[in-house]
């Protein structure tokens, strides 16, 4: 069938630059001897002779030389493409469109080229994101249900001393709260990403949301003589949803109360610009390397392994999502061992 269509459009082509080289020639012809005058019959029969053959040379050579042209500067990156794009089809996002149809060599495909060069690109990057979140999730999964299943064992030992099996029984039950709070996060973060969660917009006052977040945390605080500086004004409101920024002042302040020592500080302060309404939640924990945080908005990122039990990655990732769908910013400033600070801005009324 493929060669019937491109037999089908080498006759074509015949046809058309052969009527045209016809049409061409004989006119010229005409032309050419309508200056002798009468033409008799046998020098009329020799031009039209002559006329067939070099309108027939000329349409062949026109014809062959388009073929070639076209199999060259059509077919060959068309070909390509279509080769690109089949693997990529069959799930190889490593297929590039060769880099000659981007220079300019091919120029009318150079824009197609690089369009699919760049999806390829995306892809990739989407497909690793696939593989490590699957990876990832299972770990994570596989972390507290091991837990369970150990102690749930050692639970039905005959005999077992009553402070032992509370000591166990504690350890199945802060496993399962692990274990629900991944799940929440991972549903919550999908809703989000996939915009099945839509904003309710309010104006409220962020002043009072941000120190009954903080209130939140004052057992912890004590328990562990933490020293808390603030510096948050009265009277700053915004226009936001309240529900999904009460999500990110608890992570930010969860994770500043985690990894700051005894004895240390947590710091929690609002101010304001023209534009914005700026929250910043600082704390003298471990801090962080600098490689540690350009990724530390990744999902199942998790920084120093050795503080990889109290967290599952996945908090701030939300914090940056709910962040990003109220127009807002966020960042971070961290030194390591001294501690870090998280920038919040929120467009104001």
């Amino acid at each position: 069938m493929k060669l019937l269509k491109c037999l089908g459009s080498y006759i074509i082509t015949f046809l058309a630059y052969f009527l045209l080289c016809a049409f061409v020639i004989t006119v010229s012809f005409l032309l050419f001897f309508w200056n002798f005058g009468e033409i008799d019959e046998a020098r009329l029969h020799f031009t039209a002779i002559v006329t067939f053959c070099n309108v027939l040379f000329i349409t062949l050579l026109f014809t062959v030389g388009d073929i070639i042209r076209r199999r060259f500067t059509v077919d060959r990156p068309v070909k390509e493409i279509q080769e690109v794009l089949d693997r990529l089809t069959n799930g190889d996002y490593s297929a590039r469109v060769s880099e000659s149809f981007i220079a300019g060599k091919y120029s009318k495909f150079g824009d197609i080229a690089e369009s699919i060069n760049d999806l390829a690109a995306e892809l990739s990057g989407v497909e690793t994101l696939r593989a490590d979140f699957i990876s990832n999730v299972s770990h994570e999964l596989k972390t507290p249900l091991a837990v369970m299943q150990n102690y749930g064992t050692m639970l039905q030992q005959p005999g077992l001393p009553e402070e032992k099996r509370m000591e166990y029984a504690k350890s199945v039950s802060d496993a399962c709260r692990r274990l629900a709070h991944l799940i929440t996060n991972i549903l919550k973060l999908n809703k989000l990403e996939n915009q099945q969660i839509f904003p309710t917009v309010a104006e409220y006052d962020l002043s009072e949301q941000v120190v009954e977040c903080l209130l939140q945390f004052e057992n912890t605080w004590e328990k562990k003589n933490i020293d808390i500086e603030t510096d948050i004004p009265d009277g700053v409101r915004i226009r936001a949803d309240a529900e999904l920024l009460t999500l990110v002042w608890n992570n930010l302040l969860s994770n500043a109360f985690k990894f700051t020592g005894e004895g240390g500080t947590v710091g929690v302060y609002l101010s304001t610009d023209e534009k914005y309404a700026i929250v910043k939640v600082s704390d003298t924990g471990c801090g962080m390397k600098p490689e540690v945080g350009a990724h530390i908005f990744d999902k199942f990122y998790q920084g120093d392994t050795s503080h990889a039990t109290q967290g599952n990655g996945l908090g701030l990732a939300l914090v940056k999502r709910v962040v990003g769908i109220m127009q807002g910013e966020i960042g971070v400033e961290s030194v390591y061992g001294q501690g870090s600070t998280f920038t919040v801005k929120i467009r104001r009324c």
